[in-house]
């Protein structure tokens, strides 16, 4: 079972969730801001999400190098026996930030979940630090993640995989690539399953970052917020598996670079997102 460690001191740091294929050659916005976070700190890249990770490591050893960041090592497991090693578990220690990149976010949980590794990942969040994710490692981030889903524009009743993620971000379910590949479907039955949930779709190059009770977007694509908790009428409990959703009074916001979000209130606002971000080079 999967569960959210409280330690150390309870300042929760910062998410930096990404909906994949964030910049690593013009402005750099997304990773200037995990950058700005990891100061002259330890950035671990984990590739734990992916089967094959070869060249991954260089790619943001060289793309963080360039923003100041020259401490990025690599976390990987191949079997879940592993992330209850010494060696393994030494990766950790002393980390300003971890990066989960992209693959199968199932492989993510299934081989960390409630091991030390995922203790030392809540640990280093509840102190202070920075937790991101792209892709993959985006969807990891909520209680419940998705897992699959097809891509349909009308979503159908039977047709979607959820799992538990790592609960670094509770009340809500990500979803990624949203635009790029037509997600609006999913995410839509993702929430009508539960309307306590709140549905975050995040489109490539774009991320937000989640600071306590709110989040500021970031990046050139959109965000989509789909909020089912004024939901009037829903087919989902009655349908067959093959039928298409139906469901009224559904509301949804879509913010860009700029806009913020209340978690709390469920309320988007104009807000203003640090100069630093902004800054190119």
């Amino acid at each position: 079972m999967l569960k959210r460690t409280k330690t150390g001191s309870g300042r929760e740091g910062t998410l930096i969730i990404i909906g994949g294929h964030e910049d690593h050659d013009g402005e750099r916005v997304i990773l200037k801001e995990v950058a700005k976070h990891v100061r002259d700190g330890k950035l671990v890249l984990a590739t734990v999400a992916s089967h094959e990770p070869e060249g991954y490591l260089e790619k943001y050893q060289s793309s963080f190098g360039e923003l100041g960041v020259s401490k990025v090592t690599e976390l990987y497991i191949e079997e879940r026996d592993q992330a209850t090693s010494e060696e393994k578990l030494a990766t950790l220690r002393d980390v300003s930030a971890v990066f989960f990149s992209g693959g199968d976010q199932l492989r993510i949980t299934s081989l960390i979940g409630d091991t030390p590794i995922y203790e030392h990942v809540h640990e280093i969040f509840a102190n202070g630090g920075v937790i991101a994710g792209t892709s993959a490692g985006a969807s990891v981030m909520s209680d419940t993640m998705l897992v699959r889903g097809s891509n349909a524009s009308s979503f159908r009743i039977g047709d979607l995989s959820m799992a538990p993620g790592l609960g670094l971000l509770p009340n809500v379910i990500i979803d990624q690539h949203f635009a790029e590949r037509g997600r609006i479907g999913r995410l839509i039955g993702a929430v009508s399953q539960n309307p306590r949930v709140l549905g975050i779709g995040i489109d490539e190059d774009t991320a937000i970052v989640v600071r306590g009770h709110r989040f500021d977007v970031i990046g050139t694509g959109a965000v989509y917020l789909v909020d089912a908790g004024h939901v009037t009428h829903t087919n989902i409990a009655e349908a067959s598996p093959d039928e298409a959703l139906s469901i009224y009074d559904l509301r949804l916001h879509v913010l860009s670079a700029g806009d913020g979000f209340d978690l709390e209130s469920r309320r988007p606002d104009r807000h203003s997102i640090p100069i630093s971000v902004q800054e190119t080079s």
